[in-house]
């Protein structure tokens, strides 16, 4: 799985983000472009640290079972459920949210493993850097290939 640490890895997602247009449509779900990118930046300030939401309880009973899908190989299925913190619903300016998403991907890449956060995920648990290193390059790659980048 690549990681956004890996400088390749981090190149491409950034060039995939600079592809994306205003006028931009998902191939799935509901949000418009603009909430996507906003979107996209929320796992990253988990994985910073600047946002620690406490683990759910059905993270606590489920997440070490499941950590795999967020970690391996196998990219994420269409319309996988997102933690009700991470919807953004309002309407967004698309300029704007694409500037802030690459300022935080260039953020959690140049800050390395050891800038990763030792806050427990919120579902998963307790995640090693490389781990989000490889969860957030499998997110953003996710929500990219959802329009069609």
């Amino acid at each position: 799985m690549k990681s956004l640490f890996q400088q390749n890895a981090y190149e491409e997602i950034v060039q995939r983000i600079h592809a994306i247009k205003p006028n931009s449509e998902a191939e799935w779900g509901k949000m418009k472009v603009e909430q996507m990118l906003a979107h996209c930046c929320e796992p990253l300030k988990n994985a910073t640290g600047e946002r620690k939401p406490p683990r759910s309880f059905i993270g606590l009973l489920l997440g070490h079972f499941v950590k795999e899908s967020f970690i391996g190989d196998k990219p994420f299925p269409k319309n996988s459920p997102t933690d009700k913190s991470f919807i953004v619903k309002d309407e967004r300016d698309f300029d704007k949210e694409k500037k802030n998403l690459l300022k935080i991907v260039k953020q959690f890449a140049e800050g390395g493993v050891l800038a990763c956060t030792t806050h427990p995920h919120p579902f998963f648990g307790k995640l090693s850097a490389e781990d989000w290193g490889k969860g957030m390059y499998k997110h953003l790659d996710h929500h990219l290939r959802q329009f069609s980048n």
